[in-house]
């Protein structure tokens, strides 16, 4: 069984699974890095050339490959759950889907501090990335995330290393 943390952009999916993957002994895997592996572009390229959909069909594919894979630790986009084979291939593994939670505010705060940010991630929505679309976005895909997660915890406030600690109390 993998450990599979979901949530939004900038929760800490990738930085609290790389370091729970160390703390586990188990192998780490980012859902973004394999798209732009595949695709040899970054995000905001893909989103830019073949627009959401075809992202989408990118990630559907290492989706299917990442929810086959046993004892690892899976940081996975946060739009990955939206499609419904996507969920079903997840739901059909019985891995450990940890919710990293994170209030607006505080994501927006983390997104506008990380510069590889506006280099490498797209806005979402015509709203152009501010409070308003990951408000937006938290409304549509929050209950997917919460139907799918197997626990949640909320990191809005929690240093890195607590995080790492408290999720590997959860895996």
């Amino acid at each position: 069984m993998s450990v599979v943390l979901i949530g939004y952009r900038c929760s800490g999916k990738t930085t609290v699974g790389r370091l729970l993957a160390s703390r586990l002994g188990r192998p780490f895997v980012d859902s973004d890095d394999r798209i732009v592996g595949l695709a040899g572009k970054s995000v905001r390229d893909i989103f830019a050339e073949r627009g959401e959909e075809g992202f989408r069909d990118l990630e559907t594919r290492i989706v299917e490959e990442l929810a086959a894979l046993p004892e690892h630790v899976i940081a996975l986009g946060g739009g990955a759950l939206n499609r419904a084979e996507n969920r079903k291939a997840f739901a059909a593994c019985g891995h450990r889907i940890i919710y990293l939670r994170c209030e607006p505010a505080e994501l927006l705060r983390r997104i506008n501090a990380d510069p590889n940010t506006a280099q490498s991630r797209p806005a979402l929505t015509a709203l152009g990335g501010g409070i308003e679309e990951i408000e937006k976005l938290l409304a549509r895909r929050e209950p997917i995330w919460k139907q799918m997660c197997s626990a949640e915890l909320d990191v809005t406030h929690l240093p890195i290393e607590q995080a790492v600690a408290e999720v590997a109390k959860l895996a």
